[in-house]
């Protein structure tokens, strides 16, 4: 048995202009867009193996979300999965098809604090995607393939950022 946290991240065309550093007396120059198409990332972390499995995705609804559950038994097939999920609606439909091997739990609602998962969409904003101004949805998916990937493999950072003390169940 493993626990995990899910959630969805939207990414889109909009600029996440962030701070950055420039040598005294410069104005560093970031270009500015308001492009309103996104994609969806959909990701499952196991914080104590610091494994994750993620879909990109064009929506988030009940569909979506089902399509994400027939990946994670794939990604984590030897193990019985308890999944913690937040309030979102198609986390709750009677259209969910949850795998067998899976049992999604209920986050408290208006806790985003309590989900791991959120610190994977602080690392992808902040590292991935900031003071850019994408020419396609395209090139999101890409710089988000590139940051999922980095991520995949570096289970020791994963785990640092997601293994909150809460989470850590003992026999």
């Amino acid at each position: 048995m493993i626990i995990m946290a899910q959630d969805e991240g939207r990414f889109g065309r909009i600029t996440d202009i962030r701070t950055c550093w420039a040598p005294k007396g410069i104005r560093p120059k970031v270009p500015r867009q308001v492009v309103r198409t996104f994609v969806y990332v959909y990701a499952a972390v196991c914080m104590a193996l610091g494994r994750i499995s993620s879909l990109i995705l064009p929506y988030a609804n009940t569909a979506m979300m089902n399509l994400f559950l027939e990946e994670v038994p794939r990604d984590f097939k030897e193990y019985f999965v308890i999944m913690l999920v937040d309030g979102a609606g198609w986390h709750r439909s009677h259209g969910l098809r949850i795998p067998e091997n899976i049992r999604l739990i209920q986050q408290p609602p208006h806790s985003p604090e309590l989900n791991p998962v959120e610190h994977l969409w602080e690392e992808l904003r902040e590292k991935h995607l900031p003071n850019k101004a994408f020419k396609s949805l395209d090139a999101v998916e890409h710089a988000l393939c590139k940051g999922l990937r980095e991520l995949y493999n570096d289970p020791n950072k994963v785990s640092s950022m997601t293994n909150f003390p809460y989470l850590k169940v003992t026999n």
